[in-house]
């Protein structure tokens, strides 16, 4: 895949020198378990071998509703289940998010890296989420202005359905990892044992087939067309994101 990486970084980073505003925006989304991440953060790292180029990563988990939030609805034990669908992110907040990005991309001047201070209108922060405790982060990611390309990664950034459509228009390129959903089945199912949150592959698969299988089925059904379709190769099962 690293050819391919390669091959999308150099795609994005033609696009971004002959776009007109001061930076641009990226989503790259894919099913669970198509390489979407990992796809992310390789072609992040092959733009910031240029001098000239400042990339930022931003993945959307940091909007996943948080497990006390989840402990309220009025199906706490379904919704934890089906934690990572649509539905138990906060959408609303995260649309609300892109919009004030995107104009914060289009009219904050670009500041060189040797620029001695920022102001807070430099930097525009978002939630990361924090793996261990299985929460959001507030302000765990920042993004100055130096930045000069933003990659976005998630699920359900070319979901057609009410909210998620919304993002496709708020960014410049749109990018898709597509991969075989058996072969995405199969890399999250691992990926679950691998990470300790089952501890038999059978319950890998069981854990999968009750949800991230389901919310890929979905993504594929209501994609919202990509300016560009990758197509995902076997990888580790702990680096498919």
């Amino acid at each position: 895949m690293e050819s391919e990486y390669n091959r999308l970084a150099d795609t994005i980073r033609h696009q971004a020198s002959v776009h007109r505003k001061p930076r641009y925006l990226v989503t790259i989304a894919g099913v669970p378990g198509s390489g979407k991440t990992t796809t992310a953060q390789a072609v992040v790292q092959h733009l910031n071998k240029d001098p000239q180029i400042h990339a930022a990563l931003l993945s959307m988990d940091g909007f996943h509703l948080s497990r006390s939030e989840l402990d309220a609805f009025p199906n706490p034990k379904e919704a934890h289940m089906r934690r990572g669908a649509p539905w138990t992110f906060d959408v609303t907040r995260f649309v609300d998010f892109m919009h004030r990005l995107r104009i914060w991309a289009d009219q904050t001047p670009l500041a060189t890296p040797s620029s001695e201070s920022l102001s807070s209108s430099d930097v525009i922060k978002a939630p990361a989420f924090d793996h261990e405790v299985k929460d959001p982060v507030e302000d765990g990611i920042a993004i100055t202005s130096v930045t000069n390309i933003i990659i976005v990664e998630g699920n359900y950034l070319l979901l057609n359905e009410p909210g998620w459509r919304d993002l496709a228009s708020l960014v410049d390129y749109r990018v898709f990892v597509d991969t075989d959903l058996q072969e995405a089945r199969e890399r999250t199912a691992k990926r679950h044992v691998m990470a300790g949150i089952e501890k038999t592959l059978e319950d890998g698969y069981r854990r999968v087939d009750s949800n991230d299988y389901l919310n890929g089925v979905s993504i594929r059904e209501k994609l919202i067309g990509p300016d560009l379709v990758l197509k995902s190769v076997r990888v580790n099962a702990e680096r498919a994101g």
